[in-house]
C-alpha cells in the first residue's frame, strides 16, 4: 500500500508542494518550521542583508550542526577499544585454558 500523502510547506516565502510519506509528515512540518524560525531571526538581526544570504546562513547553521551531531556520535575510537580488550581477553582465556 502506498501510503503518501501530498502537503504544501512555505520556507522563506515560497511554496514548496512535496509528496511524503504520511510517517513524516510531522517531522517534516517541524524541520520546515525550524528553518522559517532561523530565517526571521537573521532577518530580524539584518534588516538589510539579502534573502539569499540570510538562507545562506541559515543553510551554514544546519550543516554546522549536523557535522558537529556526527561527530558527537563518532563510535569508531570505542570500537577499537573494545576490539582491543576482547583481543586481550581472549588472548588471556587461550592461555588458561592450554594450563
Amino acid at each position: 500500500m502506498n501510503d503518501k500523502i501530498k502537503i504544501n510547506l512555505q520556507i522563506a516565502e515560497a511554496n514548496y508542494p512535496l509528496t511524503i510519506d504520511r510517517n513524516d509528515e510531522e517531522m517534516v512540518r517541524k524541520a520546515a518550521k525550524q528553518v522559517n524560525i532561523r530565517l526571521n531571526t537573521y532577518r530580524t538581526h539584518y534588516p538589510n542583508l539579502d534573502l539569499e544570504k540570510v538562507i545562506a546562513m541559515v543553510a551554514y547553521e544546519f550543516s554546522l550542526e549536523t557535522l558537529k551531531q556526527k561527530q558527537r556520535n563518532d563510535t569508531a575510537p570505542y570500537i577499537e577499544k573494545i576490539e582491543e580488550l576482547t583481543g586481550v581477553l581472549e588472548d588471556h582465556f587461550k592461555s588458561n585454558t592450554l594450563q
